[in-house]
């Protein structure tokens, strides 16, 4: 598991670096970060696209052609719209949201940001994202830039990481501490 995840995890950063250096070079980063979010706002709110990127089911000429009209009618098109085409060609569109997260990294060092990854239970509003990196940077001590997930599982709450530090207040764990300390006691 822990290979399969870094050999991920490198590709991801490699096709990140890639599009970063393109997008420097070319001067695009800030159009090609708002066409990220947009395909990645895609890819988080649908099953179908997710199910799509993540499935070996599916050729490389499927993906390519579900993902280009995906874009298509979204009006992703320049930098953003050939690089998630490639990807997909090159049978690595399971990583896509590996290297969204990586690009991210990227772009926060480049403008001396710290990133924490949020994992919450349903999408947070713009006004409940800038209490977060509010609170944040007070803790860190600069601009912080948030990459969110979402996953219901966690029942409430959120957990949030920062570099080497992590704070879990999600309902899930501190449900499962509140079984482990009444197995204790009982």
């Amino acid at each position: 598991m822990t290979q399969s995840t870094s050999l991920v995890s490198s590709v991801a950063e490699r096709y990140a670096s890639a599009l970063f250096d393109l997008a420097q070079t070319d001067k695009q980063l800030n159009a090609l970060e708002k066409d990220l979010e947009r395909f990645d706002a895609l890819l988080q709110g649908s099953d179908d696209l997710a199910r799509l990127v993540h499935s070996p089911v599916f050729s490389a000429d499927e993906q390519v052609r579900a993902v280009g009209a995906v874009l298509d009618k979204a009006g992703i098109g320049g930098l953003v719209g050939n690089f998630v085409r490639l990807v997909a060609r090159n049978r690595r569109a399971f990583a896509l949201p590996r290297m969204l997260a990586a690009f991210r990294q990227l772009l926060a060092a480049h403008r001396g940001e710290a990133v924490a990854e949020v994992t919450i239970a349903r999408a947070l509003s713009a006004a409940h994202t800038k209490q977060l990196k509010t609170a944040l940077k007070g803790v860190v001590g600069k601009d912080v830039a948030i990459n969110t997930t979402v996953d219901p599982s966690i029942l409430g709450g959120l957990i949030v990481q920062v570099g080497s530090r992590q704070i879990d207040t999600s309902l899930k764990t501190k449900l499962s501490s509140l079984k482990l300390a009444l197995k204790e006691v009982g």
